[in-house]
């Protein structure tokens, strides 16, 4: 039985509640800030003031396991920055994650509100996101200790509604060396309802749970004169029952088209990333990014698991 089966048939089967981090990682997580939290406003707003982006990004999570986590991505924000008193965010996003014989795909929309005098200068962002997620379940991918008992042959999912909502806050801070430098914060709980999930055919039926997640982020971009800027970012998750995991990474964007970063995170997993942006560098009146993000567990718990590849794209405009 391969290492990723025997987790989630452990963690379906298990007489004892085993709660932990359920919901998608990224390793590029600005890049879905508003996927992590629906009042975020887009990292590229911040670094090129652009107003309008759509992106994509895919994930393999646990290379040295048979049927490790994929995560995919599709996402799209407008935010209309001419507005004042209460400046409209609004977009979506599909999510799709597999690991092993289980998965779930959700389609989410999204509205916030940003109350601010000046959009550009900063203000508070209060969102909300609503969508469907379908979870499912290939039971016949499923053998128990006895290869010849199985849980069944037909595959079940189930559809549910889904919410989550957000706090953001942001603001242009100082003057001089600190001039036009942007500070952010937030905090979200991308599934509020929670869910039981109950599976059954002939041969029985069994269950997972999904816990509320709780996540802040945090960040800071300070810009140079020779258009390159350095950010330095948080994410935090917690899940009820479980440690709190802290990931913290550092970017540089050069001064020409390429930027570079490293993490690391507090579940023992080393970060690094690099890519390129296409934009006014080159005469181009948008701004196109292709990142690559790679992760290393250093985790002695467990099976040896592997590296983790991320790859995003995005585009970005001024209306």
């Amino acid at each position: 039985m391969s290492g990723v089966r025997f987790l989630v048939l452990f963690l379906l089967f298990s007489t004892t509640m085993v709660k932990a981090q359920q919901l998608s990682l990224f390793t590029q997580y600005r890049e879905n800030m508003s996927v992590i939290n629906p009042a975020a406003i887009d990292p590229d707003y911040f670094a090129f003031n652009n107003n309008i982006s759509f992106g994509a990004s895919y994930r393999t999570q646990w290379t040295g396991l048979t049927g490790g986590p994929r995560t995919l991505t599709l996402r799209g924000n407008y935010f209309a920055d001419q507005m004042s008193g209460v400046a409209l965010m609004g977009g979506g996003h599909l999510i799709s994650d597999q690991t092993g014989p289980t998965g779930f795909t959700g389609a989410y929309g999204r509205l916030a509100g940003v109350i601010t005098s000046d959009p550009e200068y900063g203000g508070v962002a209060i969102g909300i996101s609503a969508g469907f997620v379908q979870y499912r379940v290939k039971a016949s991918e499923i053998v128990l200790r006895d290869p010849s008992d199985v849980l069944g042959t037909v595959d079940q999912s189930q559809m549910f509604p889904d919410v989550g909502v957000g706090v953001f806050f942001y603001k242009s801070v100082g003057r001089g060396y600190y001039g036009g430098d942007y500070v952010y914060g937030g905090v979200s709980i991308p599934q509020v309802i929670g869910l039981d999930l109950t599976f059954q055919n002939d041969n029985g039926e069994f269950f997972t749970k999904r816990v509320q997640h709780f996540y802040g982020l945090l960040g800071y971009y300070k810009f140079f004169d020779n258009d390159s800027f350095l950010e330095p970012s948080l994410w935090v998750k917690y899940a009820p029952n479980a440690p709190a995991n802290v990931d913290f990474n550092l970017r540089y964007q050069m001064p020409a088209s390429l930027w570079i970063g490293t993490g690391a995170s507090s579940a023992g997993t080393m970060h690094l990333e690099a890519g390129f942006v296409l934009g006014e560098n080159v005469g181009m009146t948008n701004t196109l990014k292709i990142g690559y993000g790679y992760d290393y567990s250093f985790s002695t718990f467990g099976p040896t698991v592997g590296s983790t590849h991320e790859i995003n794209l995005s585009m970005s405009i001024r209306n």
